[in-house]
């Protein structure tokens, strides 16, 4: 038999990752709106504008009381795969 506690918790993850997935689709829309804007591929990565937001999210993280390395990880990822997305996409 199945721990109905763990099934529990499972459901409320999966509810979560919806979320997750409606957020990343707004995330998407906004990115597409920046690469409109990018004249040259080159444009595509900002190092200084990575940093910032690296920054922010750690510091963010620590006032929520957010494990940082967690955080870290997923944003880094986050911003690679949208910069993968970008390359992908640049019509100019």
């Amino acid at each position: 038999m199945k721990n109905l506690k763990l099934l529990k918790i499972r459901k409320k993850l999966d509810k979560l990752d919806d979320k997750f997935l409606v957020l990343i689709k707004k995330r998407t829309d906004l990115v597409n709106q920046v690469l409109l804007t990018k004249v040259y591929k080159n444009q595509i990565i900002d190092k200084k504008r990575i940093r910032k937001i690296l920054s922010n999210i750690k510091s963010k993280s620590i006032k929520k009381k957010i494990d940082t390395k967690i955080t870290y990880s997923i944003w880094k990822a986050m911003i690679n795969a949208y910069i993968k997305y970008e390359f992908r996409n640049f019509k100019k």
